[in-house]
């Protein structure tokens, strides 16, 4: 008959009594964790799991996207604040502000510094076509709909390309031009089908899409050299006071003191105040995120995330604001962002072809 096997003998290493000196310790056996532990440290680990928080970065980068675009809608269109530039510049002193607390306090990336005089012209003259950008395209949402504004937005690899051809002579190859096809087809089906079609509206989202073009291959060119290179997060904490002193005259010679109107209306209703504060806010948010889910992802996933923010986008604003929208103009909206998809796997084909 065996006998049965007992522990004695184990528990009685050296190793795991208590009563050895901590000189004489060869190996540290830590205890085995209570159930509750284990519980509480998978818990914790769940939280903080870096797919979770890939994943909340992304839900924020949406949900900044879009609230800023619904905010935005609502301030210029239904609450009657009609003043584009002022509430531009209000999104550009907001930017300047949380930047200087992100990066010298939060320190969420290095501080990088101006260097020279010629750096500094080159962040300002990337600075005008942001603005030109920025209120152009929140002046389209004064008389188009968010769904159509999106629409036309997502047209801006076709102006890339020409911007990139017509200032640094670079060419495509051809299936990056084919792919370019759908993307000018499905906005001219979109446009003609519009029920709420404004032509000044869709003039200045243009303008808006082709300077946000315009600005990503000035920012190529300008910003070439190592040594003047800034991080996104840093080039908006310069661009941001810059954009603002910019826009101030602008704001006064054509929408008046508007801070007096403002400070008025506050006075009889304070909602504005939280308006106001909120979508600056989020116009924030919305450059942290892009910072935040290229930094936790890629440049490319931030592309393709912005394909589906744009049908998302659409989408909400129609069940918030009730447009009217038609087949023609959904199929329409459709083939562009198939065109922009296409674009995009063309561009790195090429890209792969070429290294």
């Amino acid at each position: 008959m065996v006998e049965a096997q007992t522990w004695t003998r184990r528990m009685s290493n050296p190793r795991l009594d208590s009563t050895v000196t901590a000189d004489d310790q060869v190996l540290d056996i830590p205890a085995t964790p209570t159930a509750e532990l284990k519980n509480s440290t998978y818990a914790v680990g769940s939280r903080l799991s870096p797919n979770l928080v890939t994943a909340l970065i992304i839900a924020s980068w949406f949900m900044s996207n879009i609230g800023v675009l619904l905010l935005n809608k609502y301030l210029l269109s239904f609450y009657g604040y009609r003043y584009p530039i002022f509430l531009t510049m209000l999104h550009m002193l907001s930017c300047a502000s949380y930047s200087y607390v992100a990066i010298n306090f939060l320190e969420i990336v290095p501080r990088q510094h101006i260097l020279s005089r010629k750096q500094f012209f080159k962040i300002l003259a990337l600075c005008v076509i942001f603005c030109f950008s920025v209120v152009c395209g929140n002046t389209s949402l004064r008389y188009i709909p968010v769904s159509f504004n999106q629409a036309i937005g997502a047209t801006t690899p076709f102006f890339t390309a020409i911007f990139a051809f017509l200032i640094t002579c670079k060419k495509e190859s051809a299936e990056v031009y084919f792919a370019l096809l759908p993307v000018v087809f499905g906005i001219v089906l979109a446009t003609n089908s519009e029920p709420l079609f404004n032509f000044f509206g869709f003039l200045v989202c243009i303008g808006s899409t082709s300077g946000r073009a315009l600005k990503s291959v000035v920012q190529g060119i300008l910003l070439t050299n190592e040594t003047e290179k800034l991080h996104s997060m840093n080039l908006l904490l310069y661009m941001a006071p810059m954009a603002a002193m910019i826009l101030f005259p602008f704001s006064l010679y054509i929408e008046g003191n508007v801070a007096r109107v403002t400070a008025e209306k506050a006075s009889s209703d304070s909602f504005i105040i939280f308006l106001l504060i909120g979508n600056a806010t989020v116009a924030y948010l919305v450059n942290l995120t892009n910072f935040l889910v290229t930094k936790h992802t890629s440049a490319l996933t931030l592309q393709v995330l912005g394909n589906a923010k744009a049908a998302l986008a659409a989408f909400v604003s129609v069940l918030v604001f009730r447009n009217p929208v038609t087949v023609m103009g959904i199929t329409g909206f459709a083939v562009t962002v198939m065109g922009v998809v296409l674009y995009s796997e063309a561009k790195k084909g090429s890209k792969v072809t070429a290294h």
